[in-house]
């Protein structure tokens, strides 16, 4: 059997604070979009910058961390996996969308967290759940509960 690797490092700027919902089952579930910006040389000798886009989706006890201590602007480091999934809209249009399901999250500005209603220092805060916070059933739950149309609960 061969083996394959998917795994997404992300560094970059919250573009949105995040958004918490609950599965029926009461795990919770946080997405927000992070911006990733690279500066690259044409060939005429100009330098450009360009920003690329994720959505980001964290969940268990990852999600209510990155739900009380992110917010639009912070920067992060985000470590998950890249997960797509397709669809047909009720108005019969197909919909892809690719984010990645965090696993780790670090926060790295040093904006203190006292400003987001915690009591630590904002740098020290760093998350990894265990795999106990999301079972198979609830990721087939919160799909299978999204609204016609989208593949998440938001």
């Amino acid at each position: 059997m061969s083996r394959s690797v998917n795994l997404a490092i992300l560094i970059g700027n919250l573009t949105r604070d995040p958004e918490m919902k609950y599965t029926p089952k009461g795990t919770a579930v946080t997405t927000f979009g992070v911006a990733t910006n690279r500066v690259y040389t044409t060939s005429d000798g100009e330098q450009k910058e360009e920003a690329d886009f994720h959505n980001i989706v964290a969940w268990g006890k990852l999600a209510e961390i990155c739900n009380q201590y992110l917010r639009k602007g912070r920067k992060v480091y985000i470590k998950g996996r890249i997960q797509s999934s397709s669809w047909e809209t009720q108005e019969g249009q197909k919909r892809t969308r690719v984010e990645v399901v965090a696993d780790d999250m670090i926060i790295l500005d040093s904006k203190r967290v006292e400003d987001y209603g915690g009591s630590v220092s904002a740098s020290s805060v760093s998350a990894k759940p265990s795999s106990e916070d999301v079972s198979p059933e609830d990721i087939k739950e919160s799909v299978s509960s999204a609204p016609e149309g989208e593949p998440t609960p938001f």
